[in-house]
């Protein structure tokens, strides 16, 4: 039974678990915002937009020490029954701005009616973020001009504002002042309003404005910036979902491959930073454009994105030529973060779109790698963690409760399939996976586009439409560490002779031997090899992986990680058994290294879809000490003894339970023709 007039019902919310009492008649709505439950509403409670509804809850429950009468809300109204004759309603549910407490209840708040929704980011670490984007929608009803005020349409727009959303001060661009008056004419007074607000400290400012209720969402971009590839994730910023994902290669490319070399070409060409300035900004543009056009989109819908990238593309984005970061002491111009508009970076979005650069944390470590402390969180760990972001410059991070370092490595882009005689990007046709007898010394493989391995049934014709094309950047990390396995390959990093491997499948190719994976001829596809340099080329890029790792190791006091966290989109096609024995990693159990799969764009996401997460991790990178590995002595004692496979020195216990490496020096003539002496090392 409802209570009597003049007495307060106790209104309980789930399933956040507030609670409060309120006078009969109190609309759920008012409530929910009294007590600050997140209970969506667009329309300001007018029974238009239906982003409120609830589902009550009827009968004892114990747990809140409280019974629910039938008739603890009013009677279903006109507006519901409108609602749900056009659009549906759920049974059970109410529309919160229409539903008025008359008695002791139990209110739940279903997820799509919450405006802080839980956004599950699905992998092993399941990680949740609390949906509170930048921009936010607001139906108002304006005030008509009256001869008796003289106040303009704006000031009248923002007392609407306040009076019905609590919004205070309010600023405006240009571009919206020029549209503002036809709009509110369309609308009859009644628009919905696109409001940023980057902290909550800030004053919003007005993006956009639509005649009515504007029914439609509003949308941003999380983009990861790196070396050679631009990633980019299109959200909906009301629900949190992607929408589309798309990549594309940086066409700075054509001025470098790596970080050092376009920044040569900045110091060795006038306009030569402006000119990759352009190309990262049209490439930026080709993107945009490529997820609108996925998701069937409006581009002038996207307001807000977010940028993630090394500090060297975070300056060419910027404008500013890099030439101080190819010297030490690779002074930044700013690593602080930016806030932004998308016309600053003239990126094609919408014309009041903004753009939040995170912070770098200095020299050669950027905002990927904050978004990857932000997506990880290594200071919340209890125990030692090493993050890999595996890419053409390797971003290192190694810490826990007490403290977190990082570093950098320039690993160049051999491990993505750059500088390797048959490398490519992963494509379909592209080999990705690979076994090697290690008695035949005979290959097994798997290509990108079937399931099939290369001696299965099926497997030409699984791959006729794309042929067998080359060796992408997983697939060359376990053909050299297969390679290893098997004998064909030393210690020292020298491929065999025929009579000293037992294959013919190597072959003298110059002063030195290469291995034949695949001969594609017959057919007029490629002949794919791995050749001595390729060997090295794997080489130097994991021992400076390596190396920066063993080198936080030695700046921690530690010899040793609990757990290996290889992040990156290219690190999470990475075999942990091949990366550790081609060296590229710290020895620890298999089970314990995982793949955290594109973190810095998972990172970038989260600063989209959370104005909180933004000061968060402004606060972390803060705490984050960088070491400089161009000036510490043992960086290079560490990169002489890493260029062995797996290492000159330092032994790998946890590898070596689980298999036995051939010890082999080609160069001295050792080994047989069965591939030489194998043993455990401990």
């Amino acid at each position: 039974m409802a209570l009597e007039s003049g007495k307060d019902a106790l209104v309980i919310f789930t399933p956040s678990g507030k609670r409060g009492r309120f006078a009969l008649g109190t609309p759920v709505l008012s409530a929910a915002r009294a007590l600050g439950v997140d209970l969506d509403s667009v329309c300001g409670g007018r029974g238009i937009c239906s982003k409120c509804q609830i589902s009550p809850g009827y009968g004892s429950f114990a747990k809140h020490g409280v019974t629910v009468d039938a008739d603890a809300l009013s009677d279903w109204n006109a507006v519901e029954e409108r609602y749900k004759s056009k659009r549906g309603l759920i049974e059970g549910r109410r529309l919160g701005c229409q539903a008025k407490v008359q008695g002791d209840v139990v209110i739940d708040v279903p997820p799509e009616s919450q405006l802080h929704k839980q956004v599950i980011r699905k992998r092993a670490e399941a990680r949740q973020i609390t949906l509170d984007p930048s921009v936010t929608l607001h139906y108002v009803e304006v005030a008509e001009p009256d001869m008796h005020d003289p106040s303009g349409d704006f000031e009248r727009l923002t007392a609407a504002l306040r009076d019905q959303w609590q919004i205070g001060q309010l600023r405006a661009d240009l571009s919206v002042l020029t549209t503002l008056q036809p709009v509110l004419r369309k609308g009859g007074w009644k628009v919905t309003v696109a409001l940023h607000r980057a902290e909550e400290s800030d004053i919003p400012r007005i993006m956009h404005i639509w005649p009515g209720l504007y029914e439609g969402t509003v949308y941003g971009m999380a983009v990861d910036l790196g070396s050679t590839t631009i990633a980019g994730h299109l959200c909906d910023l009301r629900t949190g979902e992607v929408l589309a994902s798309s990549g594309l290669m940086n066409p700075q490319i054509r001025f470098g491959e790596d970080l050092m070399s376009r920044v040569s070409y900045s110091m060795m060409n006038p306009t030569g930073a402006a000119d990759m300035t352009t190309a990262v900004r049209a490439g930026m543009n080709a993107l945009f454009t490529q997820v609108a056009a996925e998701a069937e989109i409006d581009i002038g819908l996207i307001m807000d994105a977010v940028f993630v990238c090394n500090p060297v593309m975070h300056h060419l984005l910027l404008g500013i030529d890099p030439f101080e970061l190819g010297q030490a002491p690779f002074a930044l111009a700013t690593s602080g973060s930016l806030h932004l508009t998308a016309h600053d970076l003239e990126l094609q979005m919408h014309p009041s779109a903004r753009v939040y650069l995170l912070p770098c944390i200095a020299g050669h470590v950027g905002a990927d790698a904050a978004a990857v402390a932000l997506s990880e969180a290594p200071e919340k760990s209890e125990d030692l963690v090493l993050i890999v972001d595996v890419g053409t410059n390797a971003e290192i991070l190694l810490g826990n409760r007490e403290k977190v370092l990082a570093c950098s490595s320039p690993t160049g882009p051999a491990f993505e399939g750059a500088q390797i005689s048959s490398g490519q990007r992963a494509a379909p046709g592209a080999i990705e996976r690979v076994e090697i007898d290690p008695a035949t010394k005979e290959p097994r493989f798997k290509v990108i586009g079937s399931d099939l391995w290369s001696d299965e049934p099926g497997f030409d014709e699984a791959v006729a439409s794309t042929g067998i094309t080359g060796i992408c950047g997983s697939g060359i990390i376990e053909m050299v560490a297969e390679m290893r396995i098997a004998g064909i390959v030393d210690g020292p990093g020298l491929i065999g002779s025929p009579a000293q491997t037992g294959t013919t499948r190597c072959f003298l190719d110059g002063r030195t031997h290469s291995y034949m994976v695949w001969d594609g001829s017959a057919t007029g596809g490629p002949v794919i090899t791995v050749t001595n340099r390729d060997i090295r080329e794997i080489q130097m890029a994991k021992a400076a992986l390596y190396s920066g790792a063993r080198l936080l190791m030695d700046k921690f006091g530690v010899d040793h990680v609990d757990r290996i966290v290889l992040a990156g989109a290219f690190g999470a096609h990475i075999s942990p058994k091949h990366a550790m024995v081609l060296g590229m990693i710290p020895d620890v159990p298999l089970d314990k290294v995982t793949s955290a799969g594109n973190a810095a764009g998972t990172g970038a996401r989260i600063a989209l879809l959370n104005r909180g997460a933004r000061a968060e991790v402004e606060k972390t990178v803060a705490q984050i000490h960088k070491i400089e590995t161009a000036i510490e002595p043992r960086f290079q004692e560490h990169f002489v003894n890493a260029s062995n496979i797996p290492n000159a020195v330092e032994g790998f216990p946890h590898l070596f339970k689980i298999l036995t490496l051939p010890e082999l020096n080609f160069n001295s003539g050792g080994g047989d023709a069965s591939g030489g002496r194998r043993r455990r090392r401990g």
